[in-house]
């Protein structure tokens, strides 16, 4: 009776969320029956229901594990994945504590609009922007290796340098636009606390370190239990436009495999199968980290 009477009272908002579950009935939960063909001899023509249970059940992961893609791919994503980590996540908060130490608005205001535009240069122009700059015969790199006297190496084409190239590029993109979460956390702080710090004498760096680093600590925690869920879902596109013959070794990760496996040789379970696992070892990512930021933070998701 009372949850009945919570919904009456609270129609208006029980209305405005109402499309936002109905997209994810239909296109987040809906379509998860289909992860049933990773455990089938998926055919089209039988459809998922009707085509015949792979036996052993388990038999396209097993496949994927004895593949000598297995290692390679898995090496790939989580080299990529831990090298964002280490590289992508400290930048936006060094950023936002740069940021909130200016005093000149006019600057401030300048420099937080140009480290913001890149993010909106889209992936297919980001790569291709890539492309010509690291280009050894008519890109900026060189012609500054020409002007040296010295031949320009093919990063595009150089295994160990994929790694690099992709990190960097995306944190130069999304460094400005991530810092806007932690300088929205730094806005609230009470200026009252400040005001005190300065009282008792402390200096500028002793308030960053005093003040604002515990103040975005949770932030930090929870953005970074958040990566953690997605550490094995290096992104596709780039990751796929950048590819060539050359970096293959290296720029092979899953989800360019699912695409090719999938899509290009149409071996839908076996593709599924890949997908399911690499969801899954997410999710158990996404709980493990969770957990221990809740046991030695007191900061978690739930």
């Amino acid at each position: 009776m009372k949850t009945v009477l919570r919904i009456r009272k609270n129609a208006g908002l029980y209305l405005l969320v109402l499309p936002a579950v109905i997209l994810s009935l239909c296109f987040a939960y809906k379509p998860m029956y289909g992860v049933l063909i990773a455990f089938k001899d998926y055919r089209s023509a039988l459809g998922i229901m009707g085509s015949p249970w792979a036996e052993p059940l388990f038999k396209h992961f097993f496949k994927f594990f004895n593949s000598y893609q297995f290692v390679n791919t898995i090496k790939n994503t989580l080299t990529i994945s831990f090298y964002t980590l280490i590289a992508a996540v400290p930048l936006p908060i060094l950023m936002a504590l740069f940021l909130n130490q200016m005093r000149v608005r006019r600057f401030k205001r300048v420099f937080q609009t140009v480290s913001y535009l890149p993010h909106f240069i889209s992936t297919v122009v980001m790569v291709g922007l890539l492309l010509i700059m690291l280009s050894p015969r008519s890109g900026m790199i060189g012609s500054l290796f020409r002007l040296f006297g010295a031949e320009a190496p093919n990063l595009m084409g150089m295994a160990g340098a994929f790694a690099s190239v992709y990190v960097w590029s995306d944190v130069w993109q999304h460094t400005g636009w991530d810092s806007i979460i932690y300088l929205a956390a730094l806005s609230a702080v009470d200026p009252a606390l400040y005001e005190a710090a300065t009282v008792d004498g402390a200096s500028r760096w002793q308030k960053l370190v005093r003040i604002d680093l515990p103040m975005l600590l949770p932030t930090a925690c929870v953005l970074l239990i958040m990566r953690a869920g997605s550490i094995m879902n290096v992104g596709f596109e780039k990751v796929y436009l950048m590819q060539n013959s050359l970096n293959l070794s290296a720029s092979e990760v899953i989800s360019t495999y699912v695409y090719k496996i999938g899509i290009i040789s149409a071996q839908y379970s076996y593709s599924a199968a890949i997908n399911l696992f690499n969801t899954v070892v997410n999710l158990a990512l996404l709980l493990v980290v969770n957990a221990a930021s809740r046991k030695f933070n007191d900061t978690s998701l739930w």
